[in-house]
């Protein structure tokens, strides 16, 4: 048995697709297992840059069969979409792409909702949603009204559920001051994507549990990162599904026992999208140039990253909601430049200083900072982890210590070649 769950350490946007990618080249399976297009994964094959939504970031291995699980939310325009452009630049998806019949659709009114509720919110209420109707699909979700992935096989079925569901929501989208789109436009538009879809639909979840059975090696890939999970998460400014490991077994369908390691991913400094706290901000000269140096901008919406010093009291509580077995550890060759690098250590709350993270009132703790020994040269020539000057290293596995956890790899550079792969994830 070896399957393995890599999660964001953070909040999301950890490079997560370019370490999926890179230890794919020796999996059997990757599974995607929550959330929807609103997780951009941006892979970079030579010179060539595809960005992945919803597809697993494993669909560039040839060998890799990939799982859209129960847990998904799938916009199926953008489905057919990222299937045009992945199948135009010569990567196969048919036999190779499965989608869970028991993934839950988002529809026009999910996006049109999620919209006009981010328009009329006031500041301090906005959450710095995508748009993309995430939330509202999981909604239907837990209200047991959501239309399914496998609904498209039965398009006379799927015109009543939609009916259903237009007049469920048609009172918020007046009320935002909106308009309900008509059932009749929506069946048009799913009537000319249905055919594209149907021919991928599986029970996914026996799918990859067969494949863990037969000692196969299976990669599960979350989206977001652990501050973003809904139940661990900086809540209300979370996403609406489960990004922490425990997640892939609920969304893929396999138990807990059938999950070998955990590998959780950090950047060598933090950043954030969207509203909510972020207590190592960085709103000076140094925050932007990291901002302009690791390319911080979001790969679905284009918007520019909040930036940060690493934060240690998270990592350790990423490093325990997750039970992570390792880390890994990318853009560490961003901070290349710097005479000094300043890492949050613990907190000062009203209760006394902690060096575990305050999550429920982490917008209003102040950081208490490290100052460690920064480094000039670049390091993207670097393979071995003697090859990186030497402040670099002690950085490395200052983390380890401080997190008590080891690091499986170091990214120093945007190529996926640009790595130092310190323990193999399968092993």
């Amino acid at each position: 048995m070896s399957a393995v769950v890599i999660v964001g350490a953070q909040w999301g946007d950890e490079g997560k697709g370019k370490i999926v990618d890179l230890y794919t080249e020796s999996a059997d399976v990757v599974v995607r297992f929550a959330g929807g297009p609103n997780a951009g994964h941006t892979l970079v094959v030579g010179d060539d840059k595809i960005v992945v939504r919803l597809v697993p970031s494993g669909i560039l291995r040839a060998q890799a069969r990939c799982i859209m699980a129960q847990g998904m939310v799938v916009d199926p325009a953008v489905l057919v979409s990222e299937l045009d452009v992945l199948e135009a630049k010569g990567h196969a998806t048919r036999g190779r792409l499965f989608v869970s019949d028991l993934a839950h659709l988002i529809l026009p009114y999910h996006r049109l909702v999620d919209g006009l509720r981010e328009a009329a919110a006031t500041d301090g209420q906005k959450i710095g949603t995508t748009k993309r109707g995430i939330g509202p699909c999981y909604e239907d979700k837990a209200a047991r009204r959501g239309i399914r992935v496998g609904d498209l096989a039965d398009l006379d079925g799927l015109a009543q559920k939609l009916a259903r569901a237009a007049s469920a929501w048609g009172p918020v989208v007046r009320e935002l001051g909106g308009e309900m789109p008509e059932v009749s436009a929506m069946m048009t538009e799913l009537r000319a994507l249905a055919p594209r879809i149907v021919p991928l639909l599986a029970d996914t979840a026996v799918l990859a549990n067969d494949a863990i059975q037969k000692g196969e090696r299976v990669m599960f890939e979350g989206a977001q990162g652990t501050l973003l999970d809904l139940d661990h998460g900086t809540y209300p400014f979370v996403t609406s599904s489960s990004a922490v490991a425990g997640g892939a077994c609920v969304g893929a369908g396999v138990g807990p026992t059938r999950i070998k390691r955990v590998l959780g991913i950090t950047k060598g400094y933090a950043t954030r999208v969207g509203e909510g706290p972020f207590p190592t901000e960085l709103s000076d000269d140094v925050g932007e140039r990291l901002r302009v140096a690791g390319g911080e901008f979001g790969s679905v919406t284009g918007r520019p990253r909040r930036t940060g010093w690493l934060d240690l009291p998270a990592l350790r509580y990423a490093a325990r909601v997750n039970g992570l077995d390792g880390l890994a550890v990318t853009k560490l060759d961003v901070l290349s430049g710097l005479d000094s690098i300043e890492v949050c250590v613990a907190y000062d709350t009203p209760e006394g200083r902690t060096k575990e993270l305050p999550i429920r009132h982490v917008g209003a703790a102040k950081p208490v900072y490290e100052k460690r020994p920064g480094w000039r040269e670049p390091l993207s020539h670097a393979r071995t982890m003697k090859e990186l000057p030497q402040a670099a290293q002690d950085y490395v596995r200052y983390l380890e210590a401080e997190i008590g956890v080891p690091v499986f790899l170091v990214s120093v550079g945007p190529r996926r070649d640009e790595t130092i792969v310190l323990r193999d994830a399968f092993a």
